[in-house]
């Protein structure tokens, strides 16, 4: 699957899980968990609780997603 079919949904940090993942609160209330994006790890971006991100979130399970950018 490429990036191009992943849907891109906006959401809220709301709590730093062990292992590098995220809980992710999306627009509409729904909860995602999501790993860090390559770009956003290889360049040092930090994500903390509060930040408003935008996930990739696959089709075929939708309740986990790569953060793939922060502001």
């Amino acid at each position: 699957m490429s990036r191009d079919d992943l849907l891109q949904i906006p959401g809220t940090v709301t709590e730093m899980l062990a292992g590098g993942h995220f809980r992710i609160r999306g627009e509409k209330g729904r909860e995602f968990i999501a790993r860090i994006s390559g770009r956003l790890r290889r360049f040092h971006i930090k994500v903390i609780p509060g930040d408003r991100v935008t996930i990739a979130v696959s089709p075929y399970d939708p309740t986990h997603g790569l953060i793939v950018h922060r502001g």
